[in-house]
């Protein structure tokens, strides 16, 4: 794994898994897709019934919320790089165990490394707790900068997932949220003089 020099080697080398319980039960695996150079890279949690049955992050009714609030950000889907901590749906769409986020976690790790994204969103309280070890329920953290200890540090900011959003459809709730992808989108702005 630590050979693979490109996103394409990676997906490769890892799409046979079997580490953990979920791979025997996956229809397709969900590696992720983007720009492999992208400036901001989304984590969510894992794979639902749309995203197994079509190998792609965030294809169903939270993804079509989540293409919305990148092309409110300027981003088309195609810029941005989307992912989850792990790969393989778990049965009923339940939380991932921290076994098999572990189990996917040094997946997700490389695949930050060949990304070297700016930025990092993590959606929901999945990737916050695996990546950065973060426990406090998400409406606690969400809007608060965290750093990743990878490349130097990559700044992380916190929100709702999408799915949450779509079942909290508040104005508050919706607020939230593009307050912090505004966050991540001006950060961008601000330190690589760009934010695409």
């Amino acid at each position: 794994m630590e050979a693979a020099g490109s996103l394409a080697d990676l997906e490769a080398c890892i799409q046979g898994c079997l580490a953990c319980p979920l791979g025997a039960g996956r229809m397709k695996f969900v590696f992720g897709e983007g720009d492999p150079k992208a400036r901001i890279l989304f984590v969510g949690e894992g794979p639902g019934r749309d995203e197994d049955l079509q190998g792609r992050p965030f294809v169903g009714k939270a993804g079509e919320l989540l293409d919305r609030m990148l092309g409110a950000m300027g981003f088309e889907r195609n810029q941005v790089y989307i992912c989850n901590v792990v790969k393989c749906r778990p049965p009923d769409n339940r939380t991932p165990t921290p076994a098999e986020a572990q189990r996917c976690l040094p997946y997700l790790r490389r695949q930050i490394e060949l990304v070297r994204p700016g930025v990092i969103v993590t959606l929901g309280a999945t990737p916050l707790r695996e990546l950065l070890g973060v426990t406090t329920g998400i409406t606690r953290v969400r809007g608060q900068w965290h750093t990743l200890d990878m490349l130097g540090g990559i700044p992380v900011m916190p929100t709702f997932h999408p799915a949450y959003v779509l079942r909290q459809y508040t104005q508050d709730v919706r607020r939230a949220v593009w307050s912090d992808l505004q966050a991540a989108r001006n950060w961008l702005a601000e330190n690589h003089g760009t934010a695409k």
